[in-house]
């Protein structure tokens, strides 16, 4: 259960799953008391594994993914408004929901200007006043697409690119942030990253098939789309698609992989920033530093140095008039959700053929999602007071005690490892600092003004308070209690730059956790999560930080090369599965979320073996105690996609299907064979020498 490396403003990220969904914090509750007994028996007993779900025509051995969930999937459509549908998503849907009532309340009435009542509420407003906002058609971004006509040279395109970047209209050319310095965490540096382009990854460029180039089609009629609505004639914008393509091909190709990116020695390149800009004529980082408000830094970490020389040279190259087409496409883009109709619709088709979503979401769901991503941590404390109790985090505490402990015996049993890497690891696990459900500082988005009635100036407004926060923390000690999920999401994240597992309040319910349910259920549910975290400290990325989260090598080479066996061991069982037709799963992307599946679903066993639930045998709803944790794990990732969104996750989502993720590690974990009586000639069976042990 994990998400992708991703280098964020102040700190990197590993979660669970690869799109962040939020959710309902606490399932279940504890039961009130006082209620009629009556009323009580008339209610049926929930059943926390669902024979009815299941498809118990299917051998558990041949796809236990199906045999656990395939009736719930067959019964169970995708929504027209979904790209996919399962556990998560439920889970997003109902506390989409429990949102929306909190911001229906709020933005009914004034409150005093600058609270947090306000803010949430006006620009939840602003976002619904969909009658504004279709008056205005592109009023909003006239005058920025007036500034660009007047740039004359190439010092005014690459000073309009900073000027987009810094007034949150778009991100032209490179990715720019302010995060802890991975060799020095209690310090901040600046870095640029390879960016400028549109498509979801580099392959969608570069790629030729069918199914790559109808994307390629439709990302070139939104470009027409776009500029046609801002007064363009059809052949000019056909004529800016082209532009557009071309420059962002070019930088494509100068673009690293996501394997590539995923060595995090590669991308942490340090320069002197004067050094840097010799590299780079065109963009003179001495000068352009100052203007993006990082002034006096002498250092810049450079994620992808060989981008930067071909942007250079690309910048040269071509014509002003180009450059101009490309900066007002980085404008048009980075305000189309935010403009009139024609604008949204256009988006809508255009993000529909990547991920093959049939109708658009309802605009009031929207506008929670952008509420909970600008500030979440406002909207979050209202949340938590309604929906979040001490008993569950206390729960939590317990059990990730529990878990820690487990883990640091599988380590101190690992046959393949040293004692001196052993110790290492172990110092690293009992360093770990665990948060959970919500921050114990709030951010508070101090200066951040929100108006009830400029609704793309709000967006942009939330962007710029982001910047601004993000440049100026680089003078300042790293704060170590800052969160990078707010407290809704359905989501669970390892940070390895803090060392720290974080599980947000979203993801304290059913099928995770529920206060009613046997501890079969909850370990292999929230337990699993919690070991997954816990395991990317140890996964081929994490491994690599030490245990104060410095990026620093603290193996013997004899233990890293054993472990480099394993982890092959782990891609080429991930890259043996197909997704579609001819796309396979890319084990080598997916390989830190692999790991951590593995390891994690291992230690919350081990863990729930401990228990008093899981030394007996005593069926409940047919099951034993080991085939329930075994049920409860797949459960978790019961749920379908849309082939569109599938092709698109392979290319660039880190984490593995969810079928997958159900099934590769049980085929490692020798207490699934014997739970569910596995046998050679079950589809899914192994050896038991070649079943793959890690940590």
């Amino acid at each position: 259960m994990k998400l992708k490396l991703t280098k964020l403003t102040t700190l990197m990220l590993i979660g669970l799953v690869g799109l962040s969904v939020n959710a309902f914090a606490v399932g279940g509750g504890k039961k009130s008391k006082g209620k009629s007994k009556t009323k009580s028996a008339a209610i049926p007993p929930k059943k926390f594994i669902d024979p009815a779900n299941m498809d118990l025509t299917v051998k558990p051995g041949d796809n236990f993914f199906e045999y656990a969930n395939g009736s719930w999937i067959k019964q169970n459509a995708i929504p027209a408004k979904e790209t996919r549908w399962g556990s998560f998503n439920i889970l997003h849907q109902e506390n989409t929901d429990r949102l929306l009532g909190i911001l229906k309340e709020v933005s009914k009435t004034t409150h005093p200007a600058g609270s947090l009542e306000q803010r949430v509420g006006d620009l939840y407003a602003s976002g619904m006043d969909s009658v504004a906002i279709e008056k205005l058609g592109y009023d909003p971004i006239k005058a920025d697409l007036a500034r660009i006509d007047k740039i004359t040279d190439l010092n005014g395109v690459v000073g309009e690119a900073v000027y987009e970047r810094v007034n949150g209209e778009a991100s032209p050319l490179f990715g720019f942030g302010v995060s802890q310095d991975e060799k020095h965490v209690t310090k901040h540096v600046a870095g640029i990253n390879q960016g400028g382009t549109t498509l979801p990854d580099r392959d969608y460029y570069l790629k030729s098939d069918a199914r790559t180039k109808k994307i390629q089609e439709a990302y070139k009629q939104y470009i027409i789309a776009l500029f046609t609505l801002t007064g363009s004639s059809a052949d000019d914008a056909a004529k800016n698609a082209a532009t557009i393509f071309a420059i962002e091909a070019t930088l494509a190709k100068a673009q690293l992989s996501r394997v590539a990116m995923r060595d995090p020695n590669v991308t942490y390149n340090k320069f002197a920033v004067a050094d840097f800009a010799k590299t780079t004529p065109h963009l003179n980082w001495v000068e352009l530093l100052p203007q993006m408000k990082v002034a006096g830094q002498d250092t810049l970490n450079v994620g992808q140095p060989a981008f930067f020389k071909t942007e250079d040279t690309l910048l040269a190259a071509t014509p002003i008039n180009d450059w101009k087409v490309y900066l007002k496409w980085n404008v048009l883009k980075g305000s189309s959700s935010a403009l009139s109709s024609s604008f949204v619709a256009a988006n809508f088709v255009f993000t529909s053929a990547l991920s093959g979503q049939k109708v658009q979401t309802p605009r009031d769901e929207r506008m929670s999602g952008l509420v909970d991503g600008g500030i979440g941590e406002l909207l979050g404390q209202l949340y938590v007071a309604k929906y979040f109790t001490p008993a569950a985090k206390q729960y939590m505490v317990d059990l990730v005690n529990n878990l820690k402990v487990t883990l640091g015996e599988r380590i101190q049993n690992l046959a393949w490892m040293s004692d001196a890497t052993k110790a290492r690891a172990l110092k690293k696990l009992n360093a770990f600092t665990v948060k959970i459900g919500y921050p114990d500082k709030w951010q508070l988005y101090e200066g951040l003004t929100i108006s009830r009635t400029d609704y793309l100036g709000n967006v942009r407004v939330l962007s710029v308070w982001r910047y601004n926060y993000g440049v100026s923390q680089i003078d300042k000690p790293v704060d170590k209690t800052r969160w990078g999920m707010s407290p809704p999401t359905v989501n669970a994240y390892y940070n390895p730059v803090n060392n720290e597992i974080v599980f947000p309040a979203g993801i304290l319910q059913f099928p995770f956790f529920d206060f009613g349910a046997d501890d079969a259920v909850n370990y292999g549910g929230i337990g699993a999560v919690i070991g997954h975290e816990m395991t990317h400290g140890f996964d081929d990325e994490g491994r690599q930080y030490d245990a104060d989260g410095t990026l620093r090598d603290w193996w013997t080479k004899d233990d890293a090369d054993k472990f480099k066996i394993r982890a092959d061991q782990v891609v080429a069982q991930y890259n043996g599965f197909t997704v579609l037709d001819t796309l396979h799963v890319n084990g080598k992307l997916t390989l830190g979320e692999n790991l951590a599946d593995l390891g994690g679903l291992n230690v919350a066993y081990a863990a729930f073996k401990k228990t008093k639930e899981g030394q007996s045998t005593k069926k409940i709803d047919g099951f034993t105690p080991d085939q329930r944790f075994f049920l409860s794990w797949a459960q978790v990732w019961r749920g379908s996609q849309r082939p569109e969104a599938a092709a698109q996750r392979i290319l660039v989502d880190p984490h593995s299907p969810e079928q997958y993720r159900t099934n590769a590690p049980l085929t490692n974990i020798d207490a699934w064979y014997t739970a569910f009586d596995i046998k050679p000639g079950d589809k899914m069976y192994k050896k038991p020498e070649d079943r793959t042990k890690v940590w």
